[in-house]
């Protein structure tokens, strides 16, 4: 009997769990259908990162992650303009997703295990490969990230930064002084008015941030990246098919530029005999329809911001103010990490 009352329990207490499992997950289903409803992308920003996302003086956003959250709304509205931007401090980015404020997180944000299973959020792939480093001034004398023993650091507090810096300091038997403030902003202005000696993020965020420097040309970047730091975008878990919608955007964006559809040529290109560029823009199959979009889903992105590549030469590439060579995130077939899945 006691065997029995405990195998009930059991099963009961699954049922709930289960039930209310999918009650959240009925709930968190509805992303798609108020996005639609509201008539625009709420999208989660940088509070104002060079080259990734900034707003100028009119309120007008550019960057690389800004023409992210474009490209999905292209592929929801076929319109990219259908996007409003909530800038977020690190410290308040997974609040807002979680909350709902939010319908999508696009602001240089690391894909790590915790995050991925702890904070009820799903990340859908990675867009910019990057690793923490670290930017002196010149007058300092130093060369590597190896010599800086002792020195005082200005990390923000929130970030994956703190733990990598304290992780590369007991590995190689250094000491060092942590500065630390709530806010990027804060931090790049400590370091810049001589509060530290070094200033410690991500590789790409330190040359956008050294053009905010008053005088850029005294400091450089040492050599060593200590971690990796997979940076893509984040939506909230039990929305199955808001997940493969944001995912499945940025391997389109990829794709394209494998196959050499670009925003100026993607009208010529629907008359291609690729049997890729066929399935990729919507002249066969229903790929996107299998996702709640169109069948011209992808055309509709790349008409309105370009593939992958585009997007990075113009924010972030050489022939931008950041000069960021593209390293890891060149496509597979060029000896770098960006691979497009398969569509078909």
């Amino acid at each position: 009997m006691k065997k029995t009352i405990a195998t009930l329990a059991v099963g009961l207490g699954v049922a709930l769990a289960g039930a209310t499992l999918g009650a959240g997950s009925a709930s968190a289903q509805a992303t798609l259908a108020n996005v639609k409803q509201k008539g625009f992308l709420q999208c989660g920003a940088n509070t104002g990162l060079a080259g990734f996302g900034v707003p100028d003086a009119q309120g007008n956003w550019s960057g690389f992650d800004v023409d992210y959250c474009r490209a999905v709304a292209a592929a929801v509205f076929g319109d990219p303009t259908k996007v409003r931007f909530t800038p977020l401090a690190a410290k308040d980015r997974f609040t807002a997703l979680q909350s709902g404020e939010v319908d999508v997180l696009i602001r240089n944000t690391t894909v790590t295990m915790s995050r991925d299973t702890a904070l009820g959020l799903h990340f859908t792939g990675v867009n910019y490969y990057d690793g923490q480093g670290f930017m002196v001034r010149k007058k300092l004398g130093v060369s590597s990230a190896k010599e800086l023993n002792g020195a005082s650091i200005c990390t923000q507090q929130g970030t994956t930064t703190e733990l990598n810096l304290a992780d590369y300091f007991r590995a190689n038997n250094m000491k060092y002084e942590v500065v630390a403030f709530a806010s990027s902003d804060e931090t790049f202005k400590a370091y810049d008015s001589g509060r530290c000696d070094a200033f410690t993020t991500d590789a790409s965020g330190l040359y956008a941030e050294r053009l905010r420097a008053s005088a850029p040309d005294d400091h450089i970047v040492l050599p060593e990246v200590i971690s990796k730091e997979p940076l893509g975008p984040g939506v909230r878990k039990g929305d199955g098919q808001w997940a493969d919608i944001v995912t499945w955007v940025g391997y389109a964006l990829v794709n394209a530029e494998e196959l050499g559809v670009t925003k100026a040529n993607v009208d010529q290109m629907m008359k291609s005999d690729n049997p890729e560029v066929k399935r990729l823009l919507g002249v066969e199959g229903s790929f996107g329809e299998g996702i709640g979009l169109t069948k011209d889903w992808a055309a509709r992105i790349v008409k309105g911001v370009g593939n992958y590549g585009e997007i990075f030469e113009r924010n972030i590439g050489e022939g931008s103010r950041l000069k960021i060579k593209r390293g890891l995130n060149a496509l597979w077939s060029k000896g770098g990490l960006q691979y497009g899945m398969p569509i078909r």
